[in-house]
This record gives structure tokens, C-alpha cells and sequence, in this order.
């Protein structure tokens, strides 16, 4: 079970830390995911991690302003986001990667937690 934390309301530039939480003895065996799904928009991918953190990997346009990481021992992984900007705003949902069969399609992920909503002001 995973439970994602840290949205809230940011003005444009500002900087919001997202957790998720997973539950189980299996998370550092499994890659992870994070996801966003604006208003009347289709779930898009952000941003992903390999098991150990080694790898990541990000949509365009998110490259250069969000960072994810993943902390093993308490079974969290984190994306960091900064010089945010309104077009950011949408709901944001972890995932654990269940095939690498493609780093980027929802359906190589599972497991998908609540959400948590981010909301960039002007």
C-alpha cells in the first residue's frame, strides 16, 4: 500500500516535497513512479527510480526542475519539486513499477496510492 503526502498550494517558482510512504518488506526490491493527472487531462507520467535509486528518469517537461529519490530504509520515495509553474498543478500519484518493459506507460506500473494535490498559483 503506498500513501502520498506534501501537496499543497504554491505560488509560481516555489518548491513542494512530495512523499510516498509504502507499506510491506518489499519496496527496495521494486522501482517506483510518480504520476500527475491534471483536470480534464489523461494521467501523464513525471518521473521514475530503479530499485536501488541508481537509475532515474523523468518527462520532458519536468527534467531539470524535479528531482526523485528514494530512501530505502524507511521504505519513502520523494520527488522534489522546484521553480514550479502553474501548468504543475494536477494530483499527484506514486506507483510501484511492476515491468520495465517501458519506463513511462501507467500500465508497467501498479499498486497506485491516493494521490496527493498540488496547486500552483500565479
Amino acid at each position: 500500500q503506498l500513501q502520498a503526502s506534501g501537496g499543497g498550494l504554491v505560488q509560481a517558482g516555489g518548491s513542494l516535497r512530495l512523499s510516498c510512504a509504502a507499506s510491506g518488506d518489499t519496496f527496495s526490491s521494486y522501482g517506483m513512479g510518480w504520476f500527475r493527472q491534471a483536470p480534464g487531462k489523461e494521467r501523464e507520467f513525471v518521473a521514475a527510480i530503479s530499485w536501488s535509486g541508481g537509475s532515474t528518469y523523468y518527462a520532458d517537461s519536468v527534467k531539470g526542475r524535479f528531482t526523485i529519490s528514494r530512501d530505502n530504509a524507511k521504505n519513502t520515495v520523494y520527488l522534489e519539486m522546484n521553480s514550479l509553474k502553474i501548468e504543475d498543478t494536477a494530483v499527484y500519484y506514486c506507483a510501484r513499477k511492476r515491468s520495465w518493459r517501458t519506463v513511462t506507460d501507467s500500465a508497467d506500473f501498479g499498486s497506485w496510492g491516493q494521490g496527493t494535490q498540488v496547486t500552483v498559483s500565479s
